[in-house]
């Protein structure tokens, strides 16, 4: 067997392990996010952001974002979690894989759930209110790297995790609070100074900021900022997650 040919099997795998299961991880979170766009968007009807945007259009990239993070992170984190539970991921671990390929097949899946669910959130909540584009390149870097971050995360967590309690730990009292404070429904401007301060230490906001500005040209600081921060806080992620398998932590020893 050639070296490396695992790669492409344990890619079609993850993807159709959730791909099997859709109306629950894909359908699931698109219900979701459309509660979240009548309760809020009805609560603050009539608000105003960036003093020209309705409070509904503002909204919706930030579900959008939302939703491909915490699906990313589901992906990779639920996947490991399971194989460890259930014992089979011995049989995932003797394939003729490098750690780069484990990681790439891991988080390519976690990209590929996450921006389905995104496009289905989108589709769905431009009935309420058509989002513009006006720059398409930053929404679709934005949107990639985001599920790239959290699908590396949720490798991270899902190697760290030895049963469904700690991983659930790890996304409620990491994940969880980091994307609703991250901008999703508010623009940080309407924030006390000290909490505006406390937004700039979240790496979510800058996911959330560069991707709102794709779709509307303006954002609470400048995109190119976002982005720097963005991808350092990428390679970060990828570097850990590499080195815990490189090191077989928690998976083969």
């Amino acid at each position: 067997m050639i070296y490396g040919s695992g790669f492409p099997t344990l890619l079609r795998k993850e993807i159709k392990r959730f791909y099997k299961v859709g109306f629950q991880t894909v359908a699931a979170p698109v219900l979701t996010a459309i509660l979240y766009l009548m309760i809020f968007g009805h609560v603050l009807e009539g608000k105003e952001v960036y003093g020209r945007l309705s409070y509904t259009t503002f909204l919706i990239p930030g579900l959008v974002m939302m939703s491909v993070l915490q699906n990313a992170f589901a992906n990779t984190s639920s996947s490991l979690i399971q194989s460890k539970v259930t014992g089979n991921l011995v049989f995932v671990l003797l394939a003729p894989f490098s750690h780069l390929e484990f990681y790439a097949a891991y988080v390519l899946a976690a990209v590929f759930r996450g921006v389905m669910v995104g496009l289905g959130v989108l589709a769905i909540t431009a009935w309420y209110a058509p989002p513009a584009f006006e720059y398409p390149l930053w929404i679709l870097t934005f949107a990639f790297l985001g599920a790239a971050i959290l699908g590396s995360m949720g490798l991270i967590a899902g190697i760290w995790a030895d049963k469904y309690d700690q991983l659930a730990a790890f996304q409620n009292f990491i994940i969880m609070p980091a994307t609703m404070l991250s901008g999703v429904f508010y623009s940080i401007h309407s924030l006390p100074v000290a909490w505006q301060t406390v937004s700039h230490f979240n790496p979510f906001f800058y996911m959330i900021d560069g991707f709102r500005y794709g779709f509307f040209g303006v954002s609470d600081i400048s995109p190119w900022n976002s982005l720097a921060i963005v991808v350092s806080f990428f390679i970060l992620v990828s570097v850990v997650a590499l080195r815990l398998l490189q090191k077989g932590y928690k998976l083969r020893n």
